[in-house]
């Protein structure tokens, strides 16, 4: 597994409560800030996974 993968997966978590704590509280930047962290660490898992898939096809 890549540190993108990782740090992207945790980025994304973080975004999914960042964006409930905006919904519940009725805060609609924090809501936004949370749906663009989301964004953020699905593209930052998918470099990872890319990279993860080079590095294993090289091995080959």
């Amino acid at each position: 597994m890549h540190k993108d993968q990782v740090e992207g997966t945790a980025k994304d978590m973080g975004g999914k409560a960042k964006e409930a704590v905006g919904k519940m509280t009725d805060n609609e930047r924090l809501e936004a800030e949370g749906n663009m962290d989301q964004a953020e660490g699905k593209v930052q898992k998918g470099v990872g996974d890319l990279k993860d898939g080079a590095r294993d096809a090289l091995k080959k």
